[in-house]
């Protein structure tokens, strides 16, 4: 079983182009991508942040 690579805030920010500072406001507001806490660090699976890229797209939809 591979384990993939965990992303930084700043990796997530620099693949979806936004501010770090925005990424944070939509972790504090709970409206980005989930993420995983270990113990002080913030860690993204790639595979969530594009599913909620997904959303994002199915919502401009409506």
């Amino acid at each position: 079983m591979e384990i993939e690579k965990l992303l930084t805030t700043k990796e997530v920010a620099e693949y979806l182009d936004i501010a770090i500072s925005t990424l944070m406001e939509y972790r504090v507001n709970r409206t980005g991508p989930v993420y995983i806490k270990l113990g002080q660090l913030v860690r993204y699976r790639k595979a969530d942040v594009d599913e909620w890229l997904k959303t994002k797209e199915n919502q401009a939809k409506i």
